[in-house]
């Protein structure tokens, strides 16, 4: 018997002979994987299943465990930023005090060095008009010692000596 269709223009057929088509083998390999398949299969779809949960949960406790860390670190990189703000602001404040304290002692050395300047100049000045003062008085002793032989006469010539020999005996 012999059920094959045959189409001639597309060159395809089927054969329906059972035996000749190996539909029984088929039916029986369909069958044995049904019934045996599941459960090779299955155990090894369970076990990977299971590798898979565990998997996802130890993925869970790992990103619970970094959300925490970040948590931990954002709170620690806001602490370090209060901390560098309040460097900072301890840093403008000393360099402010700093400069205030350089600038009163830089007034203080100024001034200082001009009340010593101006001590030097009544020094200088002092000893230039006592040096005048003596130089005056000499010039003038000369003056008088060169215009004096001129006006003494003998007889005023020995009162000053007598007299000038008197008050040495007195001293």
């Amino acid at each position: 018997m012999n059920f094959s269709l045959i189409l001639a223009a597309a060159g395809f057929g089927l054969n329906l002979d059972l035996f000749e088509t190996n539909v029984l083998n088929l039916a029986v390999v369909v069958f044995g994987l049904y019934k045996f398949l599941p459960n090779f299969l299955g155990g090894i779809l369970k076990r990977r299943r299971e590798a898979i949960l565990v998997d996802l949960e130890d993925a869970e406790e790992r990103i619970a465990g970094a959300t925490k860390a970040l948590e931990e670190a954002k709170k620690e990189l806001s602490a370090a930023e209060q901390k560098a703000k309040q460097i900072r602001s301890d840093c403008k404040s000393r360099a402010e005090a700093i400069r205030l304290e350089s600038e009163k002692r830089t007034v203080e050395e100024m001034a200082r060095i001009k009340q010593g300047a101006a001590s030097d100049l009544n020094a200088e000045a002092a000893r230039v008009s006592s040096q005048l003062r003596l130089e005056a008085a000499r010039l003038a002793i000369e003056k008088a010692m060169a215009a004096l032989p001129g006006k003494l006469d003998d007889q005023t010539k020995a009162n000053f000596v007598s007299q000038s020999i008197k008050n040495m005996g007195k001293s």
